[in-house]
């Protein structure tokens, strides 16, 4: 547990809820902190442990202190990372294609989660009250590409609600079956679950709104296109179903539709790659402004389609 803390609730506050109230002046804590202090009974308000249904006021006293930060079960695995970036507060990274992100079901010891406990041993704060590394978004197993993972409870806090307002610039690139016939284009249609096949998302009314920009950048002949899409939302195989739904998913995705043409060379994957990614530093405010180059894969790929 750590060492109390006590805070005067300051005029102007009526009546709100504590963790509220405490997320709201300590900014460097989630309220989420503060709810599982809540929980373990190490909030009091005049003495007295309070439930985190209780609202505080104006001249309350409270003090307030945190559990004990618990390690994380999973074994910490040396697996190589490719770090872009990497300072106290954070790390990014170059994901390789083939790797999980999160552990789950059917996964082995092999995931980003394993390799980062591994790579910043001693490093890692706990971040929803258990040591381990604060995944701020996901690409799919074969999408490589920059991932920004947090060390410490306030980076994860700051980049989260940098995701979740859209206050940054997420740009893709991705290598799509045949060619638009627009040079450029929107898509801007909501993203849900496959009603039949549940392991697909689809576009259609009553999903969740998703907005993808698009250009050509390169065409090999009527076979391919390289296609590079900025999201303004981060649904779930969000590229892949809009540029599906344009008539040309991606190659390698059959997921989506994809077919062998057999005058191409076979993908070794879904040709997706999380190239370019404009940030605010969760701590020192500056702008970070980061790029992935090509794996190799995608490389060969794209030498392959120019000799068509």
């Amino acid at each position: 547990m750590s060492s109390p803390i006590t805070y005067i609730v300051p005029e102007g506050i009526r009546r709100e809820r504590a963790d509220k109230v405490l997320a709201r002046a300590f900014p460097e804590h989630s309220r989420a902190a503060f709810q599982r202090a809540l929980e373990a009974g190490l909030v009091k308000v005049d003495g007295k442990v309070i439930e985190q249904s209780n609202e505080v006021k104006a001249g309350h006293l409270l003090e307030f202190s945190f559990p004990e930060t618990t390690t994380m079960v999973l074994k910490a695995v040396d697996i190589p990372l490719a770090v872009i970036f990497e300072d106290k507060h954070l790390i990014v990274l170059n994901k390789a294609a083939g790797m999980v992100v999160h552990p789950g079901i059917g996964t082995g010891e092999d995931t980003m989660v394993h390799a980062l406990l591994a790579h910043c041993e001693g490093e890692l704060s706990g971040i929803g009250g258990v040591e381990r590394p604060g995944i701020v978004h996901r690409l799919d197993k074969d999408t490589t590409g920059l991932l920004v993972v947090a060390k410490n409870d306030a980076a994860h806090r700051a980049l989260a609600d940098q995701f979740a307002s859209r206050a940054l610039k997420k740009e893709y690139m991705a290598l799509v079956s045949s060619v638009p016939k627009k040079d450029s284009g929107t898509v801007d249609s909501a993203i849900s679950r496959h009603p039949v096949h549940r392991h697909r998302m689809t576009t259609g009314e009553g999903g969740r709104p998703s907005k993808t920009d698009w250009v050509i950048e390169k065409k090999f002949g009527d076979f391919a296109a390289l296609v590079r899409c900025r999201i303004h939302t981060g649904r779930t195989h969000q590229i892949r179903v809009h540029l599906k739904s344009l008539g040309h998913p991606l190659l390698g995705d059959s997921t989506y539709g994809w077919k062998q043409n057999p005058d191409l060379p076979v993908p070794p994957r879904v040709m997706l790659h999380a190239e370019h990614l404009v940030f605010t530093h969760p701590v020192n405010g500056k702008t970070m402004d980061l790029q992935a180059p090509l794996p190799a894969d995608f490389k060969k790929m794209l030498a392959a389609l120019r000799k068509l």
